[in-house]
C-alpha cells in the first residue's frame, strides 16, 4: 500500500514539475533559483536546508506554492488532451453524453462558419490585412480615445446572441430509449439530459461559509484582514477571504489577481505591447465586431459607458491573443465535415462579450492589469457560459440545475410557467450566460463574482436566479405572458446579492 502511495505521489510530482515548466513564470523563477544557489547564504555542505531558507527569504516559496495551487485547480484537473481521434471514436460509442459533445463541436463550427460567411459577404479577409498608413497613424493617435475613431459598421452584425445559443440548447435531444414514451417528455425541459447536478443540500454544503455568522478569522476589521492577507501573497487565503462576500472595494482587484494568478510580470507587459502593436498594424474583421458590440451594449449602459475607450483596448487585444485558444477547454468529438478557422484568440465575438470585461473597469486603473485579470476570468469561467459542453459548471449543467431547483422549491411557479407554455429558461438565460453582468448594479455584481471566485463555482448563478424568481413570485403568478414576466424581472437595481443567496441556501 505504501509503495502504491509513494508511486502516486511521485507521479503527481512529476506531473506538476512538467506543468510548471510550460508556464511563462518558469524561466524567471529558475534563473532566480540559480542565483540563490550560488549566493553566499547557501552552504554547499548543507545545500538543502540553506537553499530552502534562501528561497523562503526571497519570497519564492509563496510564488511557487501559488503556481502549484493554480495548476492543480485548472490544468492538472483537466482530462488528458493527448487522446487521439481514434481513441475518442472508441469511447464515444458507449458515451451517454456523446450527443452533447457532438453538439458542442457543431455549435463551435456553426459560429465559425457564420464568421467566415460574413467575411465572404463583405469581401474582407478572415485573417486580416495590413492597415494602410493613414489608418494606422490615426488608430495609434486615438488609442486612448477610440470612441472618437471613425469606423463604418453599418454592414456588420453580431455573429450570434444569447437567444441563438438558447434555441440550440432547447433543441438538444438525447439518445432515444425504447422503453420511454417520448411523447410524454416535454420538448422544453432539460430533465432528459443525464448530467449530474447538485441538489440544495449539496449546494448548502459547498457554500457553507456563507451561512456562518462568525467574522473571518475572528477579526472585526475587514480592511485590516484584507491587508494582512494580501501581504502574505498566498492565493488560497485570498480565495478564502472572498467567500464572505464582503470584500473592501479598494482591495478587490488585488484579491482577484491573486486568486486568478494574473499579477503582472515583465513578460506580461511585453506580451500586451505586442498585442497592441498587432492591433495597430492589422485590420481584422473582429475589430468591427468588437466596436459594434461595445456600441450596442456598454456604450448604452449608464454604469459602463464611461469605460468605452478602455473596453475597446482590452477587447481588441483580447481578439489577437493566441494564448487564449491554448488555455480554453473545448469539447473533443470526432465530427466529419469542413472545419472553419476563427480569430487569432479562437473566440468569435458575440453580442454582449464586452460585458464580461466591463465590470473589471471598476477594479483597475491600468488597462494592462484589467486585461490579464479579465482574460484569466474568461478562460476559467466565462467561456463555459458560451459553449455547449459537458462540464459540471458549463451552461448546460447550469440550465439543468436551474430547472431542477425551480421544480423542487418553487413548484407553483413551475406549474404556472407550464400552463402558460413559457420555458422558464427563456426568462433567466440572459442572466446565466452573462453571469448577470449588465443586469445587476456593478456593486452587487462584483459581490456575486466575489462568490464565484471564492467558491470556484458558477453554480451560484442558477441558485441566485431561483431566489430572484421566488422574491417576485407573487407578481409573476399574476401575469400570463412572456413580455409581462420579463417586465417584472427587468429591473434588478434593488436586488442585494448576499442576503438573497443566504436566504436561498437556508430554505427547507
Amino acid at each position: 500500500m505504501e509503495e502504491l502511495q509513494d508511486a502516486s505521489i511521485h507521479h503527481m510530482t512529476a506531473k506538476v514539475i512538467s506543468a510548471i515548466k510550460t508556464t511563462k513564470s518558469y524561466e524567471p523563477i529558475y534563473k532566480e533559483l540559480q542565483r540563490l544557489a550560488c549566493s553566499p547564504n547557501v552552504d554547499p555542505i548543507d545545500m538543502r536546508n540553506t537553499l530552502e531558507d534562501a528561497i523562503k527569504g526571497a519570497g519564492l516559496e509563496t510564488e511557487i506554492r501559488n503556481i502549484v495551487y493554480n495548476l492543480v485547480r485548472s490544468r492538472l484537473s483537466k482530462p488528458d488532451p493527448t487522446a487521439t481521434t481514434k481513441q475518442l471514436s472508441k469511447t464515444t460509442l458507449s458515451d451517454p453524453l456523446g450527443y452533447l459533445k457532438r453538439a458542442g463541436v457543431l455549435w463551435d463550427r456553426r459560429v465559425r462558419k457564420s464568421l467566415n460567411a460574413m467575411c465572404t459577404e463583405l469581401k474582407v479577409p478572415l485573417h486580416g490585412q495590413p492597415r494602410i498608413s493613414a489608418d494606422r497613424e490615426d488608430f495609434m493617435a486615438k488609442w486612448n480615445e477610440l470612441s472618437n475613431y471613425s469606423m463604418d459598421l453599418a454592414n456588420y452584425r453580431p455573429v450570434y446572441a444569447p437567444k441563438d445559443l438558447l434555441e440550440v440548447l432547447l433543441s438538444l435531444k438525447g439518445p432515444a430509449k425504447t422503453t420511454e414514451n417520448t411523447d410524454q417528455i416535454p420538448q422544453w425541459e432539460f430533465s432528459h439530459i443525464a448530467l449530474p447536478v447538485k441538489n440544495l443540500f449539496e449546494l448548502r454544503t459547498h457554500f457553507a461559509d456563507l451561512l456562518r455568522g462568525d467574522g473571518y478569522l475572528g477579526m472585526p476589521d475587514l480592511t485590516t484582514q484584507c491587508q494582512r492577507i494580501l501581504e502574505t501573497r498566498h492565493a488560497p487565503m485570498c480565495q478564502q477571504f472572498l467567500k464572505k462576500g464582503c470584500t473592501p472595494a479598494p482591495y478587490r482587484g488585488a484579491l482577484w489577481a491573486a486568486v486568478l494568478d494574473s499579477k503582472l510580470h515583465d513578460y506580461d507587459i511585453e506580451h500586451w505591447q505586442k498585442l497592441r502593436n498587432t492591433v495597430w498594424t492589422t485590420d481584422h474583421i473582429v475589430d468591427k465586431l468588437v466596436f459594434k458590440d461595445i456600441q450596442l451594449t456598454a456604450s448604452n449602459d449608464d454604469q459602463y459607458f464611461v469605460f468605452e475607450d478602455v473596453l475597446y483596448q482590452v477587447l481588441l487585444c483580447f481578439s489577437r491573443d493566441t494564448d487564449i485558444g491554448s488555455c480554453v477547454d473545448y469539447e473533443a468529438f470526432p465530427v466529419k465535415g469542413k472545419t472553419y478557422e476563427g480569430p487569432p484568440s479562437g473566440v468569435v465575438p458575440f453580442h454582449g462579450i464586452c460585458m464580461f470585461a466591463a465590470p473589471f473597469c471598476y477594479l483597475y486603473d491600468s488597462p494592462v492589469n484589467l486585461y490579464y485579470t479579465f482574460r484569466a476570468f474568461y478562460i476559467r469561467y466565462c467561456h463555459r457560459l458560451t459553449t455547449i459542453n459537458t462540464h459540471p459548471q458549463g451552461i448546460v449543467s447550469l440550465c439543468l440545475l436551474f430547472e431542477k431547483l425551480l421544480q423542487t422549491y418553487e413548484p407553483q411557479l413551475w406549474s404556472h410557467f407550464r400552463e402558460l407554455q413559457i420555458q422558464p429558461l427563456r426568462v433567466v438565460f440572459k442572466w446565466l450566460m452573462r453571469a448577470f453582468s449588465g443586469h445587476l448594479p456593478p456593486d452587487q455584481l462584483l459581490i456575486l463574482w466575489d462568490l464565484i471566485l471564492g467558491f470556484d463555482s458558477l453554480e451560484i448563478l442558477p441558485l441566485f436566479a431561483i431566489i430572484i424568481l421566488s422574491f417576485r413570485k407573487e407578481s409573476l403568478m399574476q401575469v400570463a405572458s412572456l413580455d409581462n414576466i420579463e417586465s417584472i424581472l427587468a429591473d434588478l437595481s434593488s436586488i442585494k446579492v448576499l442576503p438573497l443567496v443566504q436566504l436561498a441556501l437556508s430554505r427547507d
